[in-house]
């Protein structure tokens, strides 16, 4: 799968997350402001990954819209909760991309398909051959693997049970590790090597 042209200026590097999971507690079906409950290290690693000039992108999977469990704006609170959290630690998210879709719906968004992160490279003049992905499902890596991106399977939220299917999957993480704070320590590792 390749990109359209991108814009001539200088591109960035970028770090894709998952949300739930992977930056928050899985709850499944997160709906209510008050169940969102960010992940040990988190925000440090969000700001580590800044400080070393990456973009970080939000892109998930929120079929829930569609479903009926919660709206678009619940989305939007949660997602003003998750920023007002940053912010107290000093960092902060570029941009945050979601699908409302259900999984039968046939949208080219919703993950496993590439779609938002077409659309971020885009949006956002992104060099994905220096970029990472991170999140606790294969689906997840999928797409940016598929754009060239290299990436990172975490344990939390589902990523344990993940873990044990990589075998079987087409998608083989560049890295299988704790939790977002390792990944970033060894995403920031990469930049020291040819």
């Amino acid at each position: 799968m390749s990109l359209p042209e991108t814009r001539k200026e200088v591109q960035h590097k970028a770090v894709f997350l998952d949300r739930d999971g992977t930056i928050n507690v899985e709850v499944n079906y997160l709906s209510r402001v008050k169940d969102f409950k960010m992940l040990q290290g988190v925000p440090e690693a969000i700001r580590a990954l800044r400080q070393h000039g990456y973009k970080i992108i939000v892109v998930t999977n929120q079929s829930g819209i569609t479903r009926g469990f919660y709206s678009e704006a619940d989305v939007a609170a949660i997602h003003a909760r998750m920023a007002h959290e940053l912010d107290e630690y000093g960092t902060q998210i570029d941009a945050i991309y979601y699908c409302p879709h259900a999984p039968g719906d046939g949208c080219d968004c919703r993950k496993p398909a590439a779609g938002l992160y077409v659309r971020a490279a885009l949006d956002l003049n992104l060099d994905l051959a220096t970029s990472f992905c991170v999140g606790d499902k294969l689906s997840d890596l999928t797409p940016a693997q598929r754009l060239g991106c290299r990436t990172v399977l975490v344990l939390t939220g589902h990523g344990a049970v993940e873990a044990g299917r990589v075998n079987a999957h087409t998608v083989q993480p560049d890295l299988i590790t704790a939790d977002l704070a390792s990944a970033s320590a060894w995403i920031i590792d990469q930049l020291e090597k040819p």
